[in-house]
């Protein structure tokens, strides 16, 4: 099974959950959750695995776990199809 690392910056305490889009090779994604206790880490990965179509376990935040600059480990997709449904998503908000 493939797992594709992606890096992403998150902007914890938004007024909604969504993804803004790609700055480079980093994706930008707002979540309303604090950034205390681990909430916008779980809102993260709970969005991301919504957005790809995945189950809530298939995406985990491996490292930056106090930072906004995350690395994200995404289970059973290439790069190339995380991109592919991100951008057939339209990458907006949800």
């Amino acid at each position: 099974m493939s797992a594709t690392r992606l890096a992403v910056k998150v902007v914890p305490g938004a007024s909604r959950d969504g993804i803004a889009g790609w700055l480079s090779d980093t994706l930008k994604v707002r979540v309303s959750a604090p950034a205390e206790r681990g909430r916008a880490n779980a809102a993260v990965e709970a969005l991301l695995a919504e957005a790809l179509g995945l189950p809530r376990g298939a995406v985990r935040v491996v490292s930056g776990k106090t930072s906004p600059r995350k690395r994200v480990e995404i289970a059973g997709l290439s790069e190339a199809e995380v991109r592919s449904r991100l951008e057939k998503d339209g990458g907006g908000a949800r």
